[in-house]
């Protein structure tokens, strides 16, 4: 049995809360330059320049890529070897939420209550946490901060089994062009096929953590994701929805066994801002 304690894992999400704002990662800088390489429209091209600029400025400066720094997901894959000691597991991980935002002057944009009371919680926080239980003695955690303008975006259709192949490529496809400029192309998305309605819509949240146009393991999808790529950007919405080749720089794509009788399927979006961070404890 190995212990971590409730602080390790505080102050490992604090850490994470500020260099995720502020340190795309490598992988999603590297798509994004090459698609500014590739980029054709003049104002498709001026765009990404300011996105690429936009990201160095950040990571030497070490100041948020954006004025919405999100609210936060985390994936959790908590080894059944794993004892939380010192505090409750959830506290710890809204406490280091609140802690980054705090210290690294980041914007808060989390409100008490949906409806009744929209006050600023001041702090972040709480998290959107998605926990899994895994072998072994280690903890995992990924943090993701989501902001709203691609998360506005998103998208859940109740598809019939009959509708099929057809059916889910039309839905996606619909899904980004429709979306325009308002997620701030070019986006990653995430999309998730099965389960029932709120897995398919954490599928395509899952997708997003995957390496920046990393092929899904099945060919079959791989090749999916990849056509769904090319369809997307024929549109010519383009960066930042000025026009141009780059819609979107990559689709990622999660499945999930389903019932004989549906076949759901969410679509997420994410920015071209995709930050995320990882720890393994």
């Amino acid at each position: 049995m190995k212990e971590i304690s409730a602080s390790t894992i505080t102050e490992e999400i604090a850490r994470m809360a500020i260099e995720a704002a502020c340190d795309l990662p490598r992988d999603v800088e590297k798509i994004i330059t090459e698609a500014t390489e590739k980029e054709t429209s003049e104002f498709g091209k001026y765009a990404m320049e300011k996105v690429c600029k936009n990201i160095k400025i950040a990571r030497e400066d070490n100041v948020p890529m954006c004025q919405d720094t999100g609210m936060v997901i985390i994936f959790a894959e908590l080894g059944q070897d794993v004892h939380i000691t010192g505090g409750d597991f959830e506290d710890a991980i809204n406490a280091g939420i609140a802690k980054g935002y705090i210290d690294g002057y980041l914007r808060k944009s989390t409100v008490i209550d949906p409806v009744l009371n929209r006050k600023n919680a001041g702090d972040n926080t709480p998290a959107i946490i998605y926990t899994k239980i895994v072998p072994g003695d280690t903890l995992t955690l990924t943090l993701m901060p989501k902001g709203a303008g691609s998360e506005n975006m998103s998208q859940l259709k109740m598809l019939k089994p009959a509708q099929g192949l057809e059916g889910i490529k039309q839905f996606v496809i619909d899904a980004v062009v429709n979306a325009g400029g308002n997620p701030c192309p070019p986006t990653i998305v995430g999309v998730g096929i099965g389960g029932n309605a709120d897995r398919a819509m954490q599928l395509s949240k899952q997708a997003l953590r995957r390496e920046a146009g990393a092929p899904n393991p099945n060919p079959e999808y791989a090749a999916l994701e990849r056509e769904l790529l090319e369809e997307i950007n024929k549109s010519g919405v383009g960066p930042q929805g000025f026009g141009g080749l780059t819609t979107a720089l990559a689709v990622h794509i999660e499945t999930y066994p389903t019932h004989i009788a549906t076949m759901p399927v969410g679509v997420t979006l994410n920015c071209h801002a995709a930050r995320h961070k990882h720890v393994v404890l």
